[in-house]
């Protein structure tokens, strides 16, 4: 599956940005599919996840951010709100068919798939 991010931006210190991430391919409900955020100088780090089972949330994002698919569109959308100057980074979304071990959604090298990322930046 191919994927592509948009919905970035400047924003606010408590404001909201809707990212969406468009997925090619006929077998996108099949996956599972989260966010992932990489600020200046730092590892990449899990957002927010959503499964079979569930949606899964980082800590530093529970309660803001609110992850949905729509897979007649094919599509996953990250809502977030009161969004905070740490929020500041490149959001990338990622797809996986599987994961090997439980609670793997959290790890990034359990994704297959990579979308190119969207630029969201929170000013103070």
């Amino acid at each position: 599956v191919q994927l592509q991010a948009s919905g970035g931006g400047l924003v606010q210190a408590g404001g909201s940005l809707r990212l969406s991430c468009a997925a090619s391919g006929r077998t996108f409900s099949t996956y599972a599919m989260g966010w992932f955020r990489q600020a200046p100088g730092k590892e990449r780090e899990f957002v927010a996840a959503i499964l079979w089972s569930g949606q899964y949330y980082a800590d530093s994002v529970k309660g803001r951010f609110i992850i949905s698919r729509d897979n007649a569109k094919k599509s996953v959308y990250l809502q977030m709100n009161s969004l905070k100057s740490e929020d500041t980074a490149v959001y990338y979304c990622a797809a996986a068919r599987s994961f090997t071990k439980r609670d793997g959604w959290y790890e990034s090298y359990e994704y297959d798939s990579w979308g190119q990322g969207t630029q969201v930046t929170v000013s103070s």
